[in-house]
Formats: structure tokens, C-alpha cells, sequence
């Protein structure tokens, strides 16, 4: 299936850009929700 190394269909890098997109903004938030937290306390 992964023959030609980079030459992915144009969806399937845009659905792994978006998912890569989802996991940093949800690590970004929660990075900032702990440090508001620890501040918090």
C-alpha cells in the first residue's frame, strides 16, 4: 500500500493534516488547562 513513498491521494493528506491539526490544538489545550491549574492552586 505504500508503494512510492510520498505520493498519497490529495484526501488521505488532507484527513492526516486535519487529524495532526485535532492532536496539537487538544495537546495546546490541555498543556494550557494544567498550567492554569497548577497556577490555581
Amino acid at each position: 500500500m505504500m508503494n512510492g513513498g510520498m505520493h498519497m491521494p490529495m484526501g488521505m493528506m488532507i484527513g492526516m493534516g486535519i487529524v495532526w491539526i485535532l492532536i496539537l490544538a487538544f495537546l495546546v489545550l490541555g498543556i494550557a488547562a494544567f498550567l492554569k491549574y497548577l497556577r490555581s492552586k
